[in-house]
């Protein structure tokens, strides 16, 4: 008995042998014909007509053992045209099959996405990804904004329906809500502000080649903190996976206005890479040792450099290593024409400065540099590492001539502003994914956020044009000075959750998954300013200047001859503590912790109810001009609940409904008793300043006719205890506060998004025209009560009104665009795409004493993008912004006329890019 087992192992071992040389193999790599033919992980590949399948790895690729004969493939992906391939399988040979997909005109299925890994910069993939969600988001990825020719994240967000910049900013307006409103995360972990005057970084430093997308959350969700009523913004950066590559790229750019300015100047001695960061001078009240106020021409023909590279290893048997580095630097000038300026303007319509012309000259950099590793341990772990430095600085002149009451009252006053700012960011994330069983995974991250950001030596003066020549203005000690400002912040973010699903069905799937996770956040704040003050000694007040040499007064020999006297807001060198700056320190504390419950309650209803508690503390110091020493404290234990429906009404349809209960906290800067002074109006903070609590409201109808094809309509809701708002105050020079203007405000409105592929023709050497637009409608409307300001602060105001909009709030938004795409052969391709956006009126600052709104006028902006291949290496872009080049206004609303207090033309901005890759 025992010979016979032997015998019969023995048989049965050959004849697998047998078998196994009589076989052939199909091999072959999965590409993503749209992403650059870069790997296709995942992907199915299927031979038609029977059960024998497999799925491709990290890298695209794939391997099938077969009987010798003719069979078909079939290549498939979600959201991807499928393809099919003949091929002829032969004994011990092995056949090389490579096949490129694209999203071309396939129809989205109704699947649960089981991995989306590599596709998240493609349209189609965000879009199937956003059908399948449970939760109400929108998603803007690298395929896209590389056609409509984006360059910053803030020019990408604003490509989403609902959301605007505000003009020469980085800033943006979710749904007519804005800074203070919104907040914004980089790989689900927050970041910081690099702006003293902003709750939120300024998303136009954050170049999109590091974007993988950018995701919009517009509806709450319990993961995210409860400091939300408008949007959360979230900046995916890359994770490259795939064959090495090496990519660089030389681009040049201009703008219109600053190449037609016949003498371009700046302030000298600042250099050109924006990493200068002047510090106040040894002995600044007695030695005179600051920065020349003379200027050098420049040629304002600007351009960028950059490059990037990446590269995966293979580790071990299931592991994998990835890189990816980017390191770009950009430059560009700008300059305003045909520019007015008003401040001060009463109810009457009196204007106390009038200026018939005003010019701002800038010069721009953006350093960036990102680092990212990622460590698949094996197909259940994974450890992501990115570092990210950006470096931002920004150079400008601003001159305004005219009309100064008491200073220039024959209207031939000039006031000329140096400014120099330097704001460095420098992001730390560690990302851990893990497998833990088919039922449950664990997410974490831990991020260490360092801000340093600088206004080194800002210089003012204020001349009167006599007819002799210029004099400097001696009205006030703050009319000719130097300006240092600095802020350093830092912060440590953590988050951890665990998915557990359970209820699992007939059909081996889960109905439900409970989430539960913690969240801990703290920064602290650090601010100082120093300004000196010029004041011109008796006998030299009406001392002739040269105002674009104005080394020739200011120096140290004048200084010590007593031309003029040189102090802080708290004295001259007499005073002891005259050095001491103005400071104010801030300290957050946020420690929150969710459960989350997904429940598929059948196939076409699901829900996810959410809670969220969180506990809360913001002090804030300060020791200013304003108030000596101070203090204040906000403590807030907050009970947030969410929850969130689908139903799917079809394959293609889906309804959606949100409802949610969120806070929007204070600022430090808009808490600290400081006041930040501009040429044409003034800041100041407000200590009793107090939190809101929001009340939001969605539902959302979409149809998704094609995988790069989108139809929804949205109706939404805010109900907003406590608004804040920013405030002209009762006050000799119109300063602006932050107020608790009243008990409620309502926010309703309705967003509908259109995209369509308007024709495809040919697989080779294919062509395409799609257009999109999405609109959004808004109505607000909020309480002012003088009283309820007059009970719960030091200020006074009297409004013009007893309702108004939210400040930053447009009736209308809309963006909208047409492309082109034409493919040849050799890699050739051309993309081109026509780009508008436009919004309606929105109020700047509410009225006060009878005086209107100031109020921002409706304009539109069109762009124009072409990106070519000229061969598979070899890239060349043309992009021209700002088209149509409309004037820019803002106006005072007035009973008498509205006075316009803002006006210029900002040029076409032209620019090339050329890429090389290998």
């Amino acid at each position: 008995m025992k010979f016979n087992l032997r015998f019969l192992f023995i048989a049965l071992f050959i004849c697998t042998i047998s078998i196994a040389q009589n076989k052939g193999t199909i091999s072959g790599v999965l590409t993503d014909k749209e992403m650059n033919n870069d790997p296709l992980p995942f992907a199915n590949v299927l031979i038609k007509g029977t059960n024998i399948s497999v799925n491709t790895d990290v890298d695209g690729k794939y391997s099938l053992s077969v009987n010798p004969g003719n069979y078909t493939l079939i290549f498939s992906f979600l959201g991807y045209e499928s393809k099919e391939a003949p091929v002829t399988a032969k004994a011990g040979e092995t056949v090389v099959i490579n096949q490129a997909l694209s999203s071309g005109s396939f129809t989205l299925k109704d699947v649960v996405v089981q991995s989306s890994t590599g596709s998240r910069q493609k349209e189609s993939a965000l879009l199937l990804d956003q059908k399948n969600a449970v939760d109400i988001k929108q998603s803007i990825g690298a395929q896209e904004l590389s056609r409509k020719g984006v360059s910053d994240v803030a020019s990408a967000v604003a490509k989403t329906t609902g959301i605007t910049k505000q003009e020469g900013t980085g800033n943006i307006f979710v749904r007519g809500l804005g800074d203070r409103y919104n907040s914004t995360t980089m790989n689900g972990l927050p970041i910081p502000s690099n702006d003293p005057e902003k709750k939120n970084i300024s998303l136009d430093i954050f170049s999109t080649d590091i974007v993988e997308y950018v995701s919009i959350d517009k509806v709450y969700s319990s993961k995210l903190y409860g400091d939300f009523a408008g949007g959360n913004v979230d900046i995916v950066s890359k994770d490259y996976k795939g064959d090495g590559f090496f990519k660089i790229e030389l681009g040049s750019n201009a703008n219109t206005n600053a190449i037609g300015e016949k003498d371009f100047k700046l302030q000298r001695g600042i250099s050109s890479f924006g990493f200068d960061n002047p510090s106040i001078p040894n002995s600044p009240l007695t030695q005179y040792n600051y920065n020349t106020l003379q200027m050098d021409g420049k040629a304002p023909f600007a351009g960028s450099i950059g490059i990037s590279g990446g590269k995966s290893f293979k580790v071990g048997d299931d592991g994998k290593l990835n890189f990816f580095a980017t390191l770009n630097f950009g430059n560009d000038y700008t300059s305003v024409k045909n520019g007015t300026a008003k401040g001060s303007v009463n109810g009457a319509g009196v204007v106390n400065k009038d200026f018939s012309s005003y010019t701002d000259m800038s010069y721009n950099t953006n350093t960036t540099g990102l680092f990212n590793a990622g460590y698949k341990i094996n197909s259940n772990n994974k450890i992501n590492f990115n570092t990210l430095y950006i470096n931002t600085s920004n150079q400008s002149k601003e001159e305004y001539y005219g009309y100064i009451v008491d200073i220039a009252n024959n209207g031939n006053g000039l006031i000329r502003r140096f400014t120099y700012e330097k704001n460095s960011l420098w992001v730390n994330q560690l990302l851990g994914d893990h497998k833990l069983s088919d039922r449950s995974k664990l997410n974490w991250g831990v991020s260490y956020n360092l801000v340093d950001g600088s206004m080194p030596d800002r210089a003012q003066n204020t001349f009167r044009n006599e007819p002799t020549g210029y004099v400097l203005s001696t009205i006030s000690r703050p009319e000719n000075h130097r300006y240092f400002q600095s802020l350093k912040e830092d912060e440590l973010a953590a988050n951890v959750s665990v998915d557990y699903k359970f209820n699992k069905n007939s059909e081996d799937e889960f109905k439900g998954k409970f989430t539960v996770g913690a969240t801990a956040r703290t920064k602290t704040r650090n601010f100082e300013a120093t300004q000196f003050n010029f004041q011109s000694m008796d006998g030299y007040r009406n001392y002739i200047v040269d105002p674009n040499n104005l080394d020739l007064f200011y120096n140290q020999q004048n200084l010590d001859n007593g031309y003029f006297q040189i102090s802080t807001f708290r004295g001259n060198s007499q005073i002891s503590n005259a050095l001491d700056p103005q400071t104010y320190n801030g300290k957050l504390q946020i420690f929150g912790g969710f459960v989350n419950t997904e429940y598929k309650f059948n196939p076409k209803l699901t829900a996810v109810l959410g809670l969220r508690v969180e506990s809360l503390v913001q002090d804030v110091d300060w020791n200013t001009q304003l108030g000596d020493t101070g203090e204040d404290s906000i403590d807030k234990f907050a009970f947030l609940p969410s929850l969130t429906m689908k139903y799917e009404l079809n394959e293609k349809q889906n309804l959606r409904l949100g409802f949610s209960k969120t806070y929007t906290l204070p600022q430090f800067k808009e808490r600290a008793l400081f006041i930040y002074e501009e040429v044409i109006q003034s800041k100041i903070g407000n200590p009793y300043l107090y939190e809101s609590d929001d009340y939001n409201f969605d539902i959302k109808w979409e149809m998704f006719p094609k995988s790069d094809e989108l139809i929804s309509f949205t109706a939404f809701g805010k109900y907003i205890l406590n608004p804040i708002n920013e405030v002209t105050i009762n006050s000799s020079s119109n300063d602006i506060s932050f107020l608790n203007t009243g008990d409620y405000g309502y926010v309703a409105g309705a967003e509908v998004e259109y995209r369509k592929q308007l024709f495809n023709f040919g697989e080779v050497n294919a062509r395409k025209l799609s257009a999109g637009i999405n609109a959004s409608y808004l109505y607000s409307n909020q309480e002012l009560n003088e009283e309820k300001v007059a009970r719960e602060t030091d200020y006074q105001v009297d409004f013009t009104n007893s309702k108004s909009q939210f400040t930053g709030a447009s009736d209308l938004l809309l963006n909208a665009d047409i492309s082109y795409f034409a493919e040849g052969n050799n890699d050739r391709s051309l993309n081109t795409t026509l780009a508008y956006t436009y919004f309606s009126d929105r109020i700047n600052a509410i009225g006060t004493s009878d005086r209107g709104d100031l109020v921002d006028k409706a304009f539109g902006s069109l762009d124009f993008v072409a990106k070519t291949k000229l061969n598979k290496n070899l890239g060349l872009d043309f992009i021209v912004k700002n088209i149509l080049d409309p004037t820019i206004n803002r106006v005072q609303e007035n009973a008498t006329g509205d006075v316009n207090v803002l006006s210029y033309k900002k040029g076409l901005g032209l620019s090339f890019k050329l890429s090389y890759g290998f």
